[in-house]
């Protein structure tokens, strides 16, 4: 078999290696920006990249006689997140120059780690719906999906195995979905946000974007404080899936309906148990309590920039998130996030009936033009539920671009929705 490229290592085969003494740090970083250098000028992943100083945080961790988890890994980090040693601007030209003290608690658990950050990548405007400059990776006509665009644009690419996203609604599962990458958020509360941007906190999580189901494991448990778990293939006999096509169904397109019906298809053929999910009409109104929180919560986190530079929000975020969130009282904040802890423990309750559902990770293949960033309502259900989820690159679609399936399992079970995901995986390798 050729050589795998030193820039297209995952995670866990770069500690491997310098671990084993068959490279370095400083030739890992080398690697990946030269090839950022080729493939930058057409994806446009990066808000922030400093050649010189990669190199030197390579030397470094090359010279240190600790061995962390993260070992010479190259991490892009969202443009959302605070970095001690660059500019964090938030998406937006308001913040522009903007540079942090300190590190986000992620950082500096991924430095401490051994991790090399390699820079800040795009994100929307205040991680929300207006896009920043990224295109896609495969289709420059198309978007990466947001508001993570960045992050999962770069690994998407092949230009670093891990990056950093958050998610709110659907912003690390849906661009992970259109670039072809693991995209992973966890059980919400599990990761710790000192030091990111609050969208709304009520939903907020860090999201991982990766190369592989392994390398996800390796670096929540750089972020959690506890040693990797092995992955187990067989997570359990029967297995029970739970196939949710949910009330947005009719409105995904046809390779993505294929993509399902195939991963449920090879689930059952190697002895999984099908359950088809409909979830109860109490769950029709989701949407709009999940824009009522999130909307009510973004509105006044953005309170100063909303009293001093009004005019340099885009029209697309003042006309909808901002224009929403202020419209409504707190009462009905209040009576919304009733709702959505009610439906938290509906979900709780529906989860004793199997073991995992399968479902859209996006209504289809990243949709042409750039000034959207595509649909999330295959995340926000979930991301209201603050359930564990992950997308899965197993599919390719009628013009060649990635297809993501979606697997969530109950609240805090993280390990074992790797455990399946690394079934399902291996279902599609052979």
């Amino acid at each position: 078999m050729p050589k795998t490229p030193l820039h297209a290592l995952t995670a866990t085969e770069i500690v491997n290696q310098i671990t084993l003494g068959k490279t370095t740090a400083e030739s890992i970083a080398r690697a990946c920006l030269e090839f950022i250098a080729d493939r930058e000028p057409s994806v446009q992943a990066w808000h922030f990249l400093n050649s010189e100083l990669v190199l030197e945080q390579a030397k470094a961790i090359d010279r240190s006689a600790i061995r962390g988890p993260l070992h010479g890994v190259p991490v892009g980090i969202k443009d959302i997140i605070d970095t001690a040693d660059m500019p964090t601007e938030y998406g937006t030209s308001i913040h522009a120059g903007h540079q942090p003290k300190m590190d986000a608690a992620c950082v500096a658990l991924t430095r401490q780690a051994g991790g090399l950050i390699m820079g800040k990548t795009v994100s929307t405007e205040f991680a929300n719906r207006h896009p920043g400059k990224t295109m896609h990776p495969m289709d420059p006509t198309r978007t990466p999906g947001g508001s993570s665009s960045g992050s999962a644009a770069a690994v998407g690419a092949g230009m670093v195995p891990l990056a950093l996203g958050t998610q709110t609604s659907g912003s690390t599962i849906r661009p992970a979905a259109y670039n072809g990458c693991f995209g992973y958020r966890p059980t919400w509360g599990d990761f710790r946000m000192s030091g990111v941007m609050e969208a709304a906190g009520s939903f907020d999580t860090l999201g991982i974007l990766a190369r592989s189901i392994e390398d996800i494991v390796l670096y929540r448990s750089v972020l959690i404080g506890d040693p990797a778990q092995n992955i187990t293939v067989n997570p359990c006999k029967p297995l029970k899936v739970a196939v949710c096509r949910t009330q947005f169904w009719d409105d995904t397109d046809e390779a993505t309906k294929r993509a399902i019906e195939s991963c449920a298809q090879a689930m059952s053929k190697n002895g999984a148990k099908l359950i088809d999910l409909t979830l109860p009409v109490s769950f029709d109104s989701i949407e709009e309590i999940h824009q009522q929180i999130s909307s009510f919560e973004f509105a006044r986190n953005r309170s100063w920039e909303i009293n001093y530079h009004y005019d340099r929000i885009s029209k697309t975020l003042r006309d909808n998130r901002l224009k929403h969130g202020l419209s409504y009282s707190f009462e009905q904040y209040r009576q919304a996030r009733s709702q959505a802890e009610r439906l938290r423990f509906e979900l709780d309750d529906i989860f004793r009936d199997f073991d995992v559902i399968l479902t859209p990770a996006a209504p289809g293949e990243p949709p042409i033009g750039l000034s959207a960033t595509g649909s999330a309502v295959f995340s926000s259900v979930w991301t209201l539920g603050h359930n564990p989820s992950i997308s899965l690159p197993l599919f390719i679609g009628p013009n060649n671009l990635p297809i993501g399936v979606q697997l969530v399992t109950r609240r805090d079970t993280d390990q074992y929705l790797f455990n399946v995901s690394k079934w399902a995986c291996a279902l599609f390798e052979r």
